[in-house]
């Protein structure tokens, strides 16, 4: 048995562009290119890079919420996708083993549905309550679960704060008790105040539960809390992963390099000797992609080698793999 829960091998997702021709020559944007990366059961892995670097797309099509364009998806040794041997499993029942916590908890609850109905919802597809009462008593103990209580079981969710909301919608993935939660930049929508409270949350509910994460966010001080290793995209390429004290204290890559000293620091004194490293230009367009490395037009480091030849995403260290020519350089 392989040591992974879940695995993606070469995953690719391209959304054709509409108006952008037909055949071969269609335009795409090229959302994620040759993803591989494995979690092991229990730990949490946290995805981090900046909007439009195919984090949330990476999240969806290991659930198949998109279908992959390419690649291979295996969950506790299943193959679930396999693009070249053509495999293609039905995935509602692995929909019980793998849940989902969306980004925006304003769009992902139906506003005509009461929170009991909306957590109760995948008890109802999934048939796994006896009788009414089982409903309920289940759908309360959820709610109580995540930090409400029985009274807003009837309660529509225009009647609730952002951070209650969120908490209804992870009420709804743990409803099918479920092994692994793909959390798709669960608190970005909330305010600060309550980031932390549906951090620790999410923590005890990993110990209570035994779950597994995919945590996916663009603020690295909150995934370096709460995650055992960091893979950091960047234009739907992996550029660095390792363990998450590893990745933070002794980056190597010049994108990640970028982002830890984005870090805010709290102490006013250690913040002004710190040295903020900007990166110049904007992204690239995902439909049209840098050839060779995509960081290397922003990059101080980049030569011609960097523009004929993509980098191999390699270990340097145990468990440290970095994707990048120049190493030797960067300082």
């Amino acid at each position: 048995m392989s040591e992974y829960l879940v695995q993606v091998e070469h995953l690719q997702k391209h959304f054709p562009i509409k108006g952008g021709g037909i055949g071969k020559n269609r335009k795409v944007v090229q959302a994620l290119d040759d993803v591989t990366f494995g979690i092991k059961k229990g730990e949490t892995l946290g995805m981090v890079g900046e909007s439009g670097c195919g984090k949330t797309t990476a999240g969806r099509t290991l659930l198949r919420l998109h279908e992959p364009t390419d690649g291979k998806i295996i969950y506790d040794g299943k193959v679930l996708f396999d693009k070249k041997e053509k495999i293609a499993v039905k995935m509602l029942p692995y929909r019980k083993k793998m849940q989902i916590v969306f980004q925006d908890p304003y769009a992902c609850l139906d506003p005509r549905m009461t929170v009991g109905d909306i957590v109760g919802e995948p008890l109802d597809i999934h048939k796994l309550c006896a009788s009414k009462q089982d409903r309920y008593d289940r759908i309360v103990g959820l709610l109580e679960r995540v930090g409400l209580n029985s009274e807003h079981a009837n309660r529509y969710p225009h009647e609730f704060s952002g951070g209650q909301r969120q908490r209804v919608g992870i009420a709804r993935a743990l409803a099918v008790d479920p092994e692994f939660i793909v959390c798709d930049e669960p608190i970005s929508a909330l305010d600060v105040s309550i980031q932390a409270q549906v951090i620790n949350m999410f923590e005890d509910l990993q110990d209570q539960m035994g779950l597994t994460y995919l945590f996916i966010a663009h603020d690295l001080s909150v995934v370096k809390h709460i995650s055992d290793r960091i893979l950091v995209m960047y234009l739907g390429r992996m550029v660095e992963m390792a363990d998450s004290y590893e990745l933070t204290m002794h980056s190597l890559h010049p994108y990640t390099r970028s982002l830890v000293s984005a870090i805010p620091i709290a102490d006013p004194i250690e913040a002004r000797k710190s040295n903020r490293i900007i990166l110049e230009g904007d992204v690239p367009s995902p439909v049209n992609p840098p050839s060779g490395c995509r960081f290397r037009t922003r990059c101080p480091y980049a030569d011609e080698r960097c523009a004929q030849e993509i980098p191999e995403f390699k270990e340097v260290s145990s468990g440290h793999f970095v994707a990048c020519h120049h190493l030797d350089k960067v300082e």
